[in-house]
């Protein structure tokens, strides 16, 4: 009688232990893998800036890029006619033409 009670609570124990890995695999299915997958095309496409990219910078500013310094990963962006700022490499999110809606 009481192995049957020790048999019933061993897997008791074990179907909560697989109802955790499903949990986990589930989760890093639906949250973590996307999220890896968008960090990797923004590393992607911060690794192929060339000047004349029209760029969104960090806080949704909108312009083109000048020039990029590969030494201190500084990219200059003209955000109006004349205005020049420098940014690191890594606050440049997406590529502008893409971000516009159709019209």
């Amino acid at each position: 009688m009481t192995t049957l009670l020790l048999q019933a609570q061993q897997g008791g124990q074990m179907s909560f232990i697989i109802m955790i890995l499903l949990m986990f695999v589930v989760m890093w299915f639906f949250m973590i893998r996307p999220q890896q997958k968008r960090q990797k095309e923004i590393r992607n496409f911060q690794n192929a800036l060339k000047a004349g990219d029209k760029v969104v910078i960090g806080g949704g500013i909108y312009g083109t890029v000048r020039a990029i310094d590969l030494v201190t990963n500084k990219v200059e962006v003209e955000i109006a006619r004349g205005t020049v700022i420098s940014v690191d490499r890594n606050y440049v999110f997406a590529d502008a033409t893409q971000q516009q809606p159709a019209q």
